[in-house]
């Protein structure tokens, strides 16, 4: 399982060293397209086939462990599943309320700049916006306590 952290750790540090080779050298990195996507695309596909790897090892070793979770006190597979969907309604909604909000105040400031007077109508648009990630919240504690 260590080989696969490491093999995602290359990967990484390849895609980090060559971001900063073309921040540096821009006109060299750029003059070298003929083995610049190819190394891109190799670690793109090392690091995500390295993910695949540990995700599939990860699921296959917690899977074979005994099952001790109600006398030592820990979290079975299912449970831990069930927190991480737990979490997922909020994750999203707070995504999806920052792409509305980056939006929706660079407007807002744009008018204010030009009519200071309709500054209560732009917090209502960007109270709306924000209210995505208050409604995620919302059903994850709901769904927090179905558990």
């Amino acid at each position: 399982m260590y080989w696969l952290i490491t093999l995602m750790t290359l990967g990484i540090l390849g895609l980090i060293i060559t971001g900063v080779l073309i921040e540096l050298h821009p006109d060299k990195a750029l003059g070298a397209r003929r083995w610049f996507k190819p190394a891109l695309g190799g670690n793109l596909l090392l690091f995500v086939g390295a993910q695949a790897l540990l995700v599939f090892f990860g699921i296959q070793e917690v899977a074979a462990a005994p099952a001790l979770a109600d006398a030592a006190g820990e979290i079975s597979l299912g449970m831990g599943l069930g927190i991480i969907g737990v979490g997922i309604p909020t994750a999203f909604s707070t995504i999806a309320a920052g792409i509305a909000v980056g939006p929706i105040g660079a407007a807002s400031l744009a008018v204010l700049a030009e009519k200071p007077e309709i500054f209560g109508r732009t917090l209502i648009y960007l109270g709306l916006a924000e209210g995505i990630a208050i409604y995620g919240l919302v059903v994850s504690i709901l769904l927090l306590d179905k558990l």
